[in-house]
């Protein structure tokens, strides 16, 4: 049979497409805005015909019908990193999660250690050849692909056509089901005047010709719009946002220079706008990659002058950065902060910055702290870390001393709580 005969074959409703899970299956959903609606909609209406289903994911949305602490038993959602859809049930105990490095959860499917049994995409038209385009959200989801008894994917018009390691063909794929609805825009975060602090000088560390890895968050996008005045940046990195797409329409991102991948963009999944997604469609100069390969450190590492940001909730006077919990409670996850700390590390010329208000709690409580809060889940080592930057400076930390570490931090720490933590450190004997 030719694609489109087998596309005819294969097309259905979501109700009749979401029959392919069987009971304890393992079902596998793409990053963020690569999940798919129409059928996750249907899981959820049919959630009481299952028994023992479980949805893995990292950063879930939209908060579906199934994630629901009254019907786990019959679907239950297991995060990969936790997001504003799954945060109170994972903090309750109703969702589990299973902690992760992002570059890792491939070979951890390709292995058998994660399973894999079914997998929910969104996906792009299907081109002539007969492919469809995982552009959303590649990540680990082309392993799942590679591993599960059945793949099901919502085909939207809306989702573009991107070049890279991101395609599945009509073949191998068990079910259609067609939507047209527009994909889900996240907005840029909400950045304030300690933001831009951060961000300057981070933005001032940052030479013409490095390559970027970009995390999401407001002190993130604050470096980036302070970089419009650079020169021939490039990306690899785990997210495509439009903080970047703003990057190259003002002709700061070039990848000209880029001695590892010269002129591609490299990025495992996409969480922005409209636009964004239009400008991925059938762009040549960006390329959609399994996160083994995106976030791999060695391979990432092979960029000179890979410049990795990204964020921290808690930090201690040794450098350990508590990224994704507070205390025992999980907030996030891992991700690919330590994919890219250790990638920049790697780097010839590379930079790894780990960024923080100095406090929180209308600066009642320091960030920066003796030790990490009890059962806090420590995301970047102290063997790892080196520029920690808040809103009164930047601390480099590796090669240095505990002491030397202890007073670094402790010079970029809100002023009303340098007193108390040189204190703390000398009872701990860091001081």
């Amino acid at each position: 049979m030719s694609p489109r005969e087998i596309y005819q074959q294969r097309r259905t409703s979501a109700a009749e497409a979401v029959r392919h899970v069987r009971n304890g299956d393992f079902i596998v959903v793409p990053t963020g805005v690569g999940e798919p609606p129409t059928l996750l909609t249907a899981l959820s209406e049919q959630r009481l015909d299952f028994r023992d289903v479980k949805v893995g994911q990292i950063l879930a949305l939209r908060k579906y019908g199934y994630i629901d602490p009254a019907t786990v038993d019959h679907v239950r959602h297991i995060a990969y990193f936790f997001g504003g859809a799954t945060r109170e049930g994972g903090q309750a105990g109703w969702i589990d999660f299973i902690p992760n490095y992002f570059s890792e959860i491939p070979m951890q499917i390709e292995r058998g250690l994660m399973p894999a049994d079914v997998v929910f995409s969104m996906a792009s038209p299907m081109d002539d050849e007969g492919f469809f385009a995982l552009s959303l959200g590649a990540d680990y989801t082309m392993a799942a692909v590679a591993k599960a008894r059945a793949v099901v994917l919502e085909v939207n018009p809306n989702v573009p056509f991107a070049f890279g390691n991101c395609r599945v063909h009509v073949s191998k794929v068990a079910a259609l089901v067609e939507s047209e609805d527009p994909v889900l825009e996240v907005g840029l975060p909400k950045i304030g005047p300690v933001q831009e602090a951060i961000g300057k000088y981070v933005a001032d560390m940052i030479d013409d010709g490095s390559t970027l890895q970009i995390g999401y968050g407001g002190i993130p996008d604050a470096v980036v719009m302070q970089l419009a005045h650079k020169r021939d940046l490039g990306i690899h990195t785990e997210m495509i946002g439009d903080g970047i797409l703003s990057l190259v329409e003002c002709g700061a991102v070039t990848n000209r220079r880029k001695n590892y991948l010269p002129g591609k963009m490299i990025a495992t999944f996409a969480l922005g706008s409209g636009k964004l997604y239009r400008y991925m469609n059938r762009n040549p100069a960006l390329e959609i990659h399994p996160v083994n390969y995106t976030n791999d450190p060695a391979l990432a590492g092979m960029n000179d002058n890979l410049v990795a940001i990204n964020a921290t909730l808690q930090i201690d006077l040794l450098g350990q950065c508590g990224s994704e919990s507070l205390g025992s409670a999980p907030f996030s996850g891992t991700g690919g902060q330590s994919d890219f700390v250790r990638a920049a590390n790697r780097s010839r010329g590379g930079k790894a910055f780990i960024v923080l208000p100095s406090t929180a709690k209308g600066d009642t409580i320091s960030r920066i702290v003796p030790v990490l809060s009890p059962g806090t889940h420590v995301t970047t080592s102290k063997n790892d870390i080196n520029y920690v930057v808040t809103e009164y400076g930047v601390a480099q930390l590796r090669g240095k001393s505990a002491s030397q570490r202890a007073r670094e931090l402790i010079g970029i720490a809100h002023p009303a709580f340098r007193a108390e933590l040189a204190a703390q450190a000398a009872r701990i004997k860091l001081l």
